[in-house]
Parts: structure tokens; C-alpha cells; sequence
């Protein structure tokens, strides 16, 4: 997950650096990590403020959003719905998990690029790798090193096709959510845990649906770019020597 110092944020967010105070200030925006005097804040914070604007353009005022939001953080988080935080991105992660360290230096290529794309983040002068799945891999690989090149050079070739994947998903859960409650309804609080059940189904079903789709492409690239053998032993760790070979 992306961190911006209030500058960064205001930047992205297209929100200035003294609206964003007065909405923390006013209760609106959720108070940023300290670092030692520094102020951090996280894609759920944009999120935040994407709500906020969206809410102000539609008419409502910002003591409204407010008291909505202080009613959301009493009882069930509507902001995960309104902001399409934690229904979208998913929990939020525990700060104090410092990740798995990894035998790769902080100042090469593949660290700078581990840690640009949020795979990795410095712990006391070392890699650490945030993700537990891709933590474990990595540490079983006989070539770690050329197990984390390969990995950075997906990345890299599917950025745009992620950004473009998940904008139509977002896109496509806002018309889910409209056509559930109305383009301009708050939704009242007993009405939010069914809300937040539908479209955590959504993601599920969304995730669900992307990772069988990866699949099948992945094994059809690999067959009709690999040899009958190398095909067999990428995608089942099995392989049968042709007869008479």
C-alpha cells in the first residue's frame, strides 16, 4: 500500500494541503501514522478524501459528511462502502509487521524495484519482504535472486493491464453499489451490513472469476510458447519422456 506525506497526497488527490487539515481537523479524514515528526498517509486516506469530494460535489455539506462519518466510526464502518476502502483494498495491514527479510541489498536494482512497487520496505538496512505468500517462495527458491527478477519483470509487463483491470472492477462496483441504494443515498446503519456483504460477494466473486481467467491464459501461453516436455513439467511439475527417446 502507497504512503504520501501531505504534500504527495494533496497532489494525487487533487485536494489542497489546507483543505486536507481542515478535514481532519473537522473530523472527516482519519488521523495520519507519525513517523518520528513526519505525518504518513495511505491509500485508504485518499480513498477518504475521494469520498469526501464526491459527497461535497453532490450537494451535502462538510458538518453533514462529518457527522456521517462520525456515526460510521461508532457503529459499522460505512466507509468501507462509501469509500470503497476495505471491501475493495482489503484489510488494512498491521503497521507493526516488519515482513520477511531477504538476502538482497536495499540499494540494488531489484531492491529500489521490490520496494517502488510495494513488494518490499526497509527494516533496519534490509529488505523486507511485506507479503507472506511471496515472502515464502522467495525464501525456498534455489536462485532467489533470479526467482525476484522474473517476478519484477511480470510486474513491470502487467502494470498497465492491472491498472486498466482494476478501474473497470471499481467502476463496475460503483454501479453495483447505485443500483443497490441509489447514486445520492446515505445509506442508514442498519442497512450497512447487508450493503458491505454485497459487495464483499462482488470482490470475491470478482477475484474468483480473474485468478480461473489468469489460469486458463497462463496455460495456453505456456503450451503454444513451450515444447510438449517443458510445457508438462511449467505447468505439472510432471514429466513423461516421449517413447523411444
Amino acid at each position: 500500500m502507497a504512503e504520501y506525506r501531505l504534500e504527495d497526497l494533496a497532489r494525487v488527490s487533487g485536494v489542497s494541503a489546507r483543505n486536507i487539515r481542515a478535514y481532519r481537523e473537522r473530523g472527516l479524514l482519519d488521523a495520519p501514522r507519525r513517523v518520528g515528526r513526519s505525518a504518513l498517509y495511505d491509500d485508504y486516506h485518499l480513498s477518504q478524501l475521494n469520498t469526501i469530494s464526491q459527497l461535497l460535489r453532490k450537494g451535502y455539506n462538510s458538518a453533514h459528511i462529518a457527522e456521517f462519518f462520525a456515526s460510521m466510526r461508532q457503529g459499522t464502518d460505512l466507509a468501507d462502502i462509501l469509500g470503497l476502502q476495505q471491501a475493495v483494498l482489503g484489510p488494512s495491514k498491521d503497521p507493526h509487521a516488519n515482513g520477511t527479510s531477504m538476502g538482497i541489498h536495499p540499494d540494488s536494482d531489484e531492491g529500489r524495484k521490490l520496494i517502488e512497487y510495494g513488494l518490499a520496505k526497509v527494516v533496519g538496512g534490509k529488505i523486507m519482504v511485506v507479503d507472506s505468500v511471496a515472502a515464502e517462495v522467495l525464501e525456498r527458491s534455489p536462485d532467489q535472486m533470479l526467482c525476484v527478477r522474473a517476478l519484477l519483470r511480470f510486474v513491470e509487463a502487467a502494470a498497465e493491464s492491472v491498472d486498466d483491470l482494476a478501474e473497470a472492477f471499481v467502476d463496475s462496483l460503483v454501479e453495483l453499489y447505485r443500483a443497490r441504494v441509489g447514486a445520492n443515498h446515505l445509506p442508514r446503519p442498519e442497512e450497512m451490513d447487508e450493503i458491505r456483504q454485497v459487495v464483499q460477494d462482488y470482490r470475491a466473486l470478482g477475484e474468483k472469476v480473474m485468478a480461473s481467467r489468469f489460469d486458463q491464459a497462463m496455460r495456453r501461453h505456456m503450451v503454444t510458447s513451450a515444447s510438449g516436455y517443458t510445457a508438462g513439467i511449467l505447468l505439472g511439475g510432471v514429466w513423461e519422456p516421449r517413447r523411444g527417446a
